[in-house]
């Protein structure tokens, strides 16, 4: 009978050992699974900050884009024979590259070309519309529209212009390197 109280006694101790080890396990597993949950936790919060961020940012972009493209065409499109020479420095504050340098070498002709004609455009740009961007270069379409008025054209002719704008980012300004009419 002693060996099987004994055996018993010891079936009983390692039962009693099991269950506390268990216990234990189990009471160090609650903090480390809480501790994992906070870092995964922590984790994806950053990372969707990060994410957030990135969003914001670009978005930004492109409304920078998008505005120095309208002030752009806006620009181009409104020019005014009696203060032509503020008008044309408007459009090449905002240009870089050939655009500029074309517009710049045309200006002096246009000058006697408007006021000769005392020539007047209003412009309005109606729509806009990013068609492919980067980090440094954009390209965005522009719908607007003027009223010219000339000696050939006293009441104003309504035009409509589709220009398609490329833009780059220079200086921390985005500037308009090319103007195409299109469609």
């Amino acid at each position: 009978m002693t060996g099987s109280l004994a055996a018993r006694a010891t079936q009983r101790l390692r039962g009693l050992w099991s269950r506390a080890t268990e216990a234990a396990v189990r009471g160090r597993a609650m903090p480390v699974s809480l501790a994992t949950a906070t870092v995964v936790t922590t984790v994806l919060a950053v990372w969707l900050g990060f994410q957030v961020q990135e969003q914001r940012a670009e978005e930004q972009r492109r409304q920078d884009i998008l505005a120095a493209a309208r002030q752009s065409a806006l620009n181009f499109t409104s020019l005014d024979h009696r203060h032509y020479k503020q008008d044309s420095e408007n459009v090449l504050k905002g240009a870089t590259g050939d655009f500029k340098k074309e517009f710049a070498a045309q200006t002096a002709e246009l000058t006697k070309l408007v006021a000769a004609n005392k020539s007047v455009s209003e412009g309005q740009v109606l729509e806009a519309g990013i068609t492919r961007a980067d980090d440094s270069t954009a390209r965005v379409l522009v719908v607007a529209d003027s009223k010219v008025t000339n000696t050939a054209s006293p009441e104003g002719q309504a035009r409509t212009y589709r220009l398609q704008l490329d833009l780059v980012h220079e200086g921390g300004r985005w500037l308009t390197s090319n103007v195409e009419f299109v469609g």
